[in-house]
């Protein structure tokens, strides 16, 4: 099998990173309620499964999942997302590709797997909230005013950053089944089901 990824290749990672952009930032506007800010990491892989999914289907070769999340990375980075996003980015989804790989993207313990790795990208989202408190909190605080900022700022002590973690495994393990249930058909036809 030719490794190297053709322009077909290119044009799935472009047009599935755009549908699943779209979903997970759709998905996102559920955090400009404070308290909701704390579901995103379950959120939005549960909801972005469903493309995700769909772009396995298309996925033969090593790197099309390492492309199409530091690109997500750097589109969030790119509509004002802190920084440690692009390298959560592309850490995660390097290691969630290397687990898909292993099963040739076929094998669905380790989509699921890989799934759940690649998902713990968002965390990089949440980093700021524990380890940039005060800078990330007073742009909050300018942006969506004071009791924005202080609820959220309540709702995250420290120890929520491992839940956070947990979360957005539990939502991608989720979001895979309910992607794989969403296109049974295309998952049969890929050799998946």
């Amino acid at each position: 099998m030719n490794n190297k990824l053709s322009a077909k290749d290119l044009i799935n990672i472009g047009i599935f990173t755009a549908i699943y952009f779209v979903v997970f930032f759709a998905t996102g506007m559920v955090g400009y309620i404070p308290v909701l800010m704390l579901l995103l990491p379950f959120l939005c892989p549960l909801v972005a499964g469903i493309p995700f999914m769909l772009f396995l289907t298309r996925v033969q070769k090593f790197g099309m999942v390492t492309i199409m999340g530091t690109i997500l990375s750097l589109l969030m980075f790119l509509t004002g997302h802190p920084w440690p996003c692009l390298l959560t980015g592309i850490v995660f989804s390097l290691a969630g590709d290397l687990v898909l790989k292993s099963g040739s993207y076929r094998r669905w313990p380790l989509i699921c797997t890989g799934y759940a790795v690649f998902s713990q990208w968002i965390v990089g989202l949440m980093l700021p909230l524990f380890f940039m408190r005060d800078t990330y909190f007073a742009s909050i605080r300018n942006g969506y005013g004071d009791t924005y900022a202080d609820t959220l700022m309540a709702v995250t002590p420290a120890w929520v950053l491992g839940v956070f973690v947990v979360l957005a495994a539990a939502g991608a393990i989720l979001g895979a089944f309910l992607g794989k249930a969403a296109l049974k058909k295309h998952f049969r036809r890929a050799g998946i089901a």
